[in-house]
């Protein structure tokens, strides 16, 4: 569907010069690979966008060691690198036609979205919240709960939660980079080819990023560009968690809850969980007061070079507050 007209296709909304479409990036490229054509479009019927930048992407050691000829990282060299990808962003930005000003950055570590939320979640809630009442977008696009990057999935929570409560919260767009939609609800946007030209010159700002994984990432800018519908949480089964684990790694899981009244941790032993007789692994939450989000994660807590998340969330309804019986806030991994 080409928007340059502004005239609303597939259940799009109309693009017109009242649009106005906010964009949180994890990282500088995710801008572009995820949301380049829906960028320009927006632009090109009149609209308005902004970008919240996540993080300066400092943490990319691989590329890094590769261009500068380098094996040991220190704090000075990701501080330099993040400048790096900075100037790629304002020259990515600049070729799709936005604005310097249209960027805000929160500056917070690269790799580290999951960690500040479930250790500082207050604060970061109010961050995101705060852009978006500052902008009050009337789109929003967000990384996916499913994206395998632990970035972009603790992205999407956070504005989950940020927008708790809200008066008038904008439209979702969900969008995914790493990962597969699999059967979910999408919404595609296809491009005029000026529109498709611009991403990939885009894409050609980020040379650091191209250095390693260029075949890869050229690939993922020219797949279809969608956007999934957020998802809601089964009404059938509320409290059924979607993993079902081996046992044997009990010792190394551990299991995180957050909601917008609590934020809780546990070791895999001590988390309020009981196995139905179908296998399927359950949490038992509250039955009564008013519906709320509540996103649950399960990870390894162990080290390994790989980054990206195996279970990753799931979203639940839970009643406010967020308390879970028989099990208190201190019972939490060290």
């Amino acid at each position: 569907m080409a928007l340059m007209t502004g005239a609303p296709v597939d259940g799009w909304p109309e693009f017109t010069a009242r649009t106005r479409l906010l964009v949180v990036a994890p990282h500088p490229d995710d801008e572009t690979l995820a949301t380049g054509l829906l960028l320009q479009q927006v632009l090109a019927a009149g609209g308005e966008v902004r970008i919240l930048l996540l993080t300066a992407g400092g943490n990319n050691p691989w590329p890094q060691r590769v261009l500068e000829r380098r094996w040991r990282i220190g704090a000075e060299d990701r501080r330099r690198w993040a400048r790096r990808r900075a100037a790629e962003l304002q020259q990515a930005l600049a070729t799709l036609g936005i604005a310097p000003n249209a960027l805000q950055t929160l500056d917070w570590p690269d790799l580290g979205v999951t960690e500040l939320l479930l250790r500082d979640t207050g604060l970061a809630v109010d961050a995101v919240r705060d852009a978006i009442d500052r902008f009050s977008p009337d789109l929003l696009a967000v990384p996916s709960l499913h994206d395998r990057h632990p970035d972009h999935s603790a992205a999407h929570v956070l504005v989950r939660l940020a927008l708790v409560g809200h008066a008038a919260p904008p439209e979702l767009l969900a969008y995914l980079v790493h990962g597969h939609a699999a059967d979910r609800r999408s919404r595609p946007i296809s491009p005029t080819p000026a529109q498709l030209a611009g991403k990939r010159a885009a894409l050609q700002a980020h040379r650091s990023q191209l250095a390693l994984s260029g075949r890869r990432l050229r690939r993922l800018a020219e797949r279809e560009e969608t956007f999934l519908e957020p998802d809601d949480p089964s009404p059938s089964v509320p409290t059924a968690l979607p993993w079902r684990p081996p046992r044997w790694l009990g010792p190394w899981l551990r299991l995180d809850v957050v909601s917008p009244a609590a934020t809780q941790r546990w070791t895999w032993r001590r988390a309020p969980l009981r196995r139905g007789a179908d296998g399927a692994l359950h949490m038992p939450l509250p039955a009564a007061g008013r519906a709320q989000p509540c996103f649950v994660r399960l990870w390894l807590d162990l080290r390994t070079p790989w980054i990206f998340d195996h279970w990753g969330w799931c979203r639940m309804d839970v009643a406010e507050p967020a308390s879970f019986p028989g099990v208190a806030p201190q019972d939490r991994p060290g």
